[in-house]
């Protein structure tokens, strides 16, 4: 998928959620982190930055009413909710995009590793690799951004979030996945992402991994 492509869909995306243009830098950044210090080829990186950056394409056909209610979701609407992942799915194969790094990171990036997820029910190591590493990426900038149901982030949210993840490691959240992102965030390195990407910033337009580079620190390994 080309740059440009990404770049509007992602766009779009933006204006239908209400979200702002930082929330996707800091989770294509978080999972370059990842990704990198895995050691994984660059050619992958690319994969997982377009995966990272569309994982949400899916919210593209979920009615306002229930993307940007500001409270609590009923059980009905959270189940139409959840179809985003599928949406999102069908979304690229439409596109023909049948990269399984891409595809599967939609589909599959709300499972859980104990099988209680959507949209599948899958479990353990059957899910992919990349979606269960991205549901931690998820779940931390959801704990750590502003969001329709929460106007303001508290100053001890980030460590809040992580030990909620700790706390669901292994029942939600792949093990090593968990482990690989917390010595990541033990280490700091995750620290001008949220500093320099945080929702009030100007950030450039998403171009692909030639942009991402040009906004990594110069100090990084």
């Amino acid at each position: 998928m080309i740059p440009e492509v990404v770049q509007a869909m992602v766009r779009l995306l933006e204006v239908k959620d209400l979200s702002t243009a930082a929330h996707t830098w800091r989770v294509v950044l978080y999972t370059r982190a990842l990704a990198e210090d895995a050691n994984l080829d660059r050619a992958i990186v690319e994969r997982l930055t377009y995966a990272a950056a569309l994982h949400d394409i899916g919210k593209l056909d979920i009615p306002d009413a229930i993307l940007q209610k500001p409270g609590k979701l009923t059980d009905e609407e959270f189940e139409v909710m959840k179809t985003h992942t599928t949406l999102g799915h069908d979304h690229l194969r439409g596109m023909g995009e049948d990269d399984p790094i891409a595809v599967g990171l939609v589909r599959h990036h709300h499972e859980r590793w104990d099988g209680l997820g959507y949209p599948d029910g899958l479990s353990g190591e059957s899910i992919p690799l990349a979606a269960r590493y991205f549901a931690v990426v998820d779940s931390f900038d959801a704990m750590t951004s502003i969001r329709p149901y929460r106007a303001t982030i508290g100053e001890r949210a980030a460590q809040a979030a992580m030990e909620e993840i700790i706390a669901s490691r292994g029942s939600r959240y792949a093990p090593d996945a968990v482990d690989r992102f917390r010595s990541l965030y033990d280490a700091g390195t995750f620290d001008w992402i949220r500093s320099h990407f945080n929702d009030k910033s100007q950030v450039p337009g998403y171009a692909g991994l030639d942009a991402v580079d040009l906004v990594l620190p110069p100090s990084r390994g």
